[in-house]
């Protein structure tokens, strides 16, 4: 069969990296033969020390790579790089600073002969981590390069604080929930990092991450207990809120399917006004409840048991941030269950990821309809589309990918007996997450 090749787009903000990257790849041992399609833009400086060959706009360096340069229609580029198909495994084409990387990734769509001879494998993204926050308030390039990508390379990360990182990944991961994040320091990561990545496999996605496409709660766990009739506390020490959401759900079972059913009955109950608890207040069942947390040391609240029973604890925060505790006659009580949940965060930014996913089938004329005025409406705000779904008389997953308005589906894996789902995820800017939600919904059997 034949094999297409590869390919791997590479942006990111003037100083991010893009250029040290490059020049690791282009200059060290690392035995992969890559060709880079560097912009002319670009400030790669060809070491001309390690060209061992040079024909027209083609360079080949003594660690196996080819290094090219655009200089104007990216198609006729690639054209003459295929007649070098034997020199290279793999390709990575750099786009400019100040560039969105859409139209890049749109040639590999449009273009029915580069189709047929490259498939795009994923989007890269250099981060400047200690200066991105500023570069994404004054700049959309740089929040539709962090929507396209793949993969987001968090360079210069040793030059910024480890409590700033992580207010960074988390911001960064609310506007692009399928990325990976990787930190650096002088772009150094493995050249693995950039390749192969399946991008468009939203499978190996879900294996890195199994709460990818799950909906954002406002709780972050869950604790299941089973117990005894008799008189209980739950004990909280200093943690990082001056209060904290609880809800406890009575008769609550362990299974998933269960903790998810309760879950959508916590989100309404979570909605309502809190009753504020002060420490030695008792916890009542199935309401939204505010322990006041501000005292120093362990604050202890009560409940009684009549009957035994399950009772699920949905919290906020984790145990751990409170070292949480049920006990009972001065022994603490262990969960026969613990979930923890994807917490919701504050979006500040236009740039968003939407996740569906829905069990059963679609209707295709329904779902071609939604898609195409979608697209005709919003297709310059969605920067990435991927997923698969279900059509009732097809055997295999229907796996479609986009950029813009440019949307393609192909056969993908055999259902066999998997039940049938559908997985869909949106990267854009100001998408109406309920309208789209609601829209798709109407696509279903």
């Amino acid at each position: 069969m034949y094999q297409k090749v590869p390919v791997t787009i590479l942006t990111g903000y003037l100083g991010s990296g893009k250029t040290t990257l490059l020049n690791k790849i282009l200059s060290e041992e690392h035995g992969k033969r890559i060709a880079v399609i560097e912009n002319e833009y670009g400030e790669v400086g060809i070491d001309q020390g390690l060209v061992i060959n040079a024909d027209e706009e083609v360079f080949e360096m003594s660690n196996g790579c080819i290094c090219c340069t655009v200089r104007g229609d990216l198609i006729r580029v690639l054209g003459n790089l295929m007649k070098r198909r034997d020199k290279f495994d793999y390709v990575l084409v750099e786009t400019t600073g100040l560039a969105d990387p859409g139209p890049v990734a749109q040639t590999f769509f449009m273009d029915d002969e580069i189709r047929d001879e490259f498939t795009l494998d994923g989007i890269v993204t250099l981060i400047d981590a200690a200066h991105i926050d500023q570069q994404l308030e004054r700049s959309n390039e740089s929040s539709e390069q962090v929507a396209f990508a793949d993969v987001l390379i968090l360079n210069k990360s040793d030059l910024v604080p480890e409590e700033s990182l992580v207010k960074l990944e988390s911001r960064l991961r609310d506007m692009n929930t399928m990325a990976r994040v990787v930190r650096s320091t002088q772009a150094e990561v493995p050249v693995e990092t950039v390749l192969n990545l399946s991008a468009f496999d939203l499978d190996q996605i879900l294996e890195r991450r199994p709460t990818f496409l799950e909906p954002e709660y406002p709780f972050e766990w869950t604790g299941v207990y089973q117990l005894e009739p008799g008189n209980y506390e739950m004990t909280l020490d200093d943690g990082p809120d001056p209060e904290m959401s609880l809800v406890a759900i009575p008769g609550q079972k362990a299974d998933e399917d269960a903790l998810k059913q309760s879950a959508e009955q916590c989100v309404r109950l979570f909605a309502q006004a809190a009753q504020s608890l002060k420490p030695g207040d008792s916890i009542a069942a199935n309401k939204h409840l505010s322990l006041e947390l501000e005292s120093k040391g362990t604050k202890s609240f009560l409940f009684e048991v009549k009957n035994e029973e399950t009772i699920g604890f949905y919290a906020q925060h984790t145990a751990e941030e409170f070292d949480l505790k049920i006990i009972k006659a001065g022994q603490a009580v262990s969960p026969i269950k613990e979930r923890v949940w994807v917490a919701e965060h504050e979006h500040d930014d236009e740039v968003g990821s939407i996740a569906i996913e829905r069990q059963g089938n679609v209707d295709p004329e329904k779902l071609n309809q939604w898609i195409g005025t979608l697209l005709a409406e919003k297709g310059v705000d969605i920067f990435r589309t991927k997923g698969f779904i279900s059509y009732k008389n097809e055997s295999r997953r229907v796996v479609f990918q986009g950029v813009h308005m440019l949307f393609t589906a192909q056969p993908g894996q055999e259902w066999g007996d998997a039940p049938r789902c559908n997985q869909l995820v949106f990267i854009g800017r100001n998408l109406d997450e309920a309208q789209m939600r609601k829209d798709f919904d109407e696509c279903l059997i």
